[in-house]
């Protein structure tokens, strides 16, 4: 098998990741932007920590749609998006009444889908800080 006929599958792979990322960026910049307005202020009331969270988790979906844009961070970047969906899941089936955890789980899996991918990066990033 030669090398160019090697390379298309990794070609094609590292594009669809990339059309992951772009569609995860685009909705996390979206629904980010929405925690910031009142559309949910009444859904943060009934989770009952306080509108702190509401900003926390807003500035933390801008921050990783971001992170997903930067070719070196994209992959903690998606790790991080993974945990605030876990706690997304995790309000919605455990402190909200009539919560839906179908989109956030959805959600999550992509990101870890993408975080598995990038795992080169984060590597790359973990050894940059911890010097190994």
């Amino acid at each position: 098998m030669s090398d160019q006929t090697a390379s298309v599958p990794v070609k094609v792979g590292n594009i669809v990741v990339w059309a992951l990322q772009l569609a995860l960026a685009a909705y996390f910049l979206y629904s980010g932007w929405l925690l910031f307005g009142d559309d949910f202020v009444k859904k943060f009331d009934e989770i009952g920590f306080g509108q702190w969270l509401r900003y926390l988790t807003g500035t933390l979906e801008i921050a990783g749609a971001l992170g997903l844009l930067i070719p070196r961070l994209c992959g903690l970047a998606a790790l991080g998006l993974f945990g605030v969906m876990v706690g997304a899941v995790s309000t919605e089936l455990f402190l909200l009444d009539n919560g839906d955890a179908q989109l956030p789980a959805l959600l999550g899996v992509v990101a870890l889908v993408v975080a598995v991918s990038r795992r080169d990066t984060v590597k790359a990033v973990v050894a940059q800080v911890f010097g190994k």
